[in-house]
């Protein structure tokens, strides 16, 4: 049921025509021009939180959990894996069409920001990104707008979430069965509490989302966020978003499982 219900969301996410496929090298300037490759490098980072997925900390398995995803999440096979999945996705169209926007000045100023945030710890950036938030709120700055405008257009269907629930699920059922956690889960149950509690945790990302918008773009302009929104909201651009958002997830659902699989090895240690 998990693995179809992913492929529900991936078939959604991967509509783009490939009749005119993309050369592999071009991808691969695309990549770079864009700074996909440190988004995707950064699920590697991502990594050390999921124990919190288990109610537990990285630390509760000791040096084992960091060896093992040190050992699963490799940021060259992983960024390998996401030029395998986009050269079968992105038409030679749309790869020119973002890499003429990400190219330019402020896209490459927007890289560079945007790279430097994804290596952030995400704690410190939620924390700082609501207080600068709170500030723009008392000063009426427009710049929230377009925050959440951005928000929207990178997802207009919110399909994210979605396969980020299927990952949390799959895993939680993993760690279930190996023993990891004590709880017996039953996925009737984890699907019908994650659904209940679906209109929160969308709030709770919009709000973080801005919260990261005003902590990684602190440097620039509102005409600036302006011109970003609106390249954003661009058929073209959000058929761009539509793929690299599947792959992204295809690639952190890859690494999960695999992952996973070795979660009976990964027992949360106790203190002598």
């Amino acid at each position: 049921m998990l693995k179809t219900a992913f492929s529900i969301v991936a078939a959604t996410f991967l509509t783009a025509s490939s009749v005119f496929a993309a050369n592999r090298e071009d991808v691969r300037d695309f990549l770079e021009t864009t700074g996909f490759d440190v988004a995707i490098e950064s699920i590697a980072v991502g990594a050390g939180g999921a124990p919190t997925m288990l109610g537990l900390e990285g630390n509760d398995f000791g040096k084992a959990w960091a060896d093992q995803t040190e050992k699963t999440f490799v940021p060259a096979d992983m960024v390998e894996y996401a030029l395998d999945l986009l050269e079968e996705q992105l038409d030679q169209d749309l790869l020119e069409h973002a890499s003429d926007f990400y190219g330019s000045d402020l896209g490459q100023r927007l890289v560079q920001a945007e790279n430097l945030s994804h290596m952030d710890d995400d704690e410190l950036k939620q924390i700082a990104g609501r207080q600068i938030v709170a500030g723009m709120v008392k000063d009426g700055d427009p710049k929230i707008g377009y925050f959440q405008r951005m928000h929207v257009a990178i997802d207009p269907d919110g399909l994210g979430l979605k396969a980020v629930q299927v990952i949390q699920v799959r895993f939680l059922l993993a760690a279930s069965q190996a023993g990891v956690i004590e709880q017996d889960f039953d996925e009737d149950m984890l699907w019908a509490m994650i659904e209940e509690n679906e209109p929160a945790t969308r709030r709770a990302i919009l709000e973080g989302s801005i919260a990261g918008g005003a902590y990684t773009y602190q440097g620039f302009s509102a005409e600036e966020l302006e011109a970003y929104t609106l390249a954003l909201e661009d058929e073209r651009m959000q058929q761009v978003y539509q793929i690299m958002n599947a792959v992204h997830y295809q690639v952190m659902s890859d690494r999960m499982d695999a992952l996973a699989l070795h979660l009976d090895k990964l027992m949360p240690s106790e203190e002598l």
